[in-house]
């Protein structure tokens, strides 16, 4: 059985499947995404995976609040967290520099938060993020640049197939 060559239509709808999947979006919030990253200035790319991260549900996973992006989305559905005092249960929230995120006073003793949190490391901190173990508090300090976000994803792949 040999197979054929993957076209690059192929590549690229596998990348924006594995975007998709990665940040657990449906394809009409993808291609929104897409829509509001090619209408600001810099690489449509970027723009993207700036915006991808900068949701509420990926930065408590990146903080540490949460094992997977998955659980995350459901702590923000539950209202375990509050973004500048106030609950937010909108996991696509977008957050600005300066946004403090907070575990909600109820939700402190919450397992699934604690075992998520052992297993924070200086090493898996993202540099535009703040977090303060004790108080069960994080800072989303400024958006994060592309070299920083550690996912090996071709964002010029996806470009190129909503361009078409």
């Amino acid at each position: 059985t040999l197979r054929r060559k993957v076209s690059t239509y192929g590549l690229q709808l596998r990348e924006k499947q594995r975007m998709k999947h990665l940040y657990s979006i449906l394809e009409r919030q993808f291609r929104n995404y897409f829509r509001k990253a090619a209408a600001q200035e810099g690489p449509t790319g970027h723009n993207l995976l700036i915006m991808l991260e900068s949701r509420l549900d990926n930065t408590l996973y990146r903080l540490g609040f949460a094992s997977t992006r998955r659980a995350a989305r459901q702590m923000v559905s539950h209202k375990h967290f509050l973004v500048n005092d106030r609950a937010v249960n909108i996991p696509s929230y977008q957050l600005k520099p300066g946004d403090t995120i907070r575990v909600r006073e109820k939700s402190r003793k919450l397992e699934i938060i604690h075992n998520a949190m052992r297993r924070i490391t200086d090493d898996n901190q993202m540099p535009w993020l703040e977090l303060d173990k004790a108080k069960m508090t994080g800072v989303f300090l400024t958006r994060p640049q592309r070299d920083e976000i550690p996912e090996e994803v071709n964002e010029q792949l996806v470009v190129e197939l909503y361009s078409k």
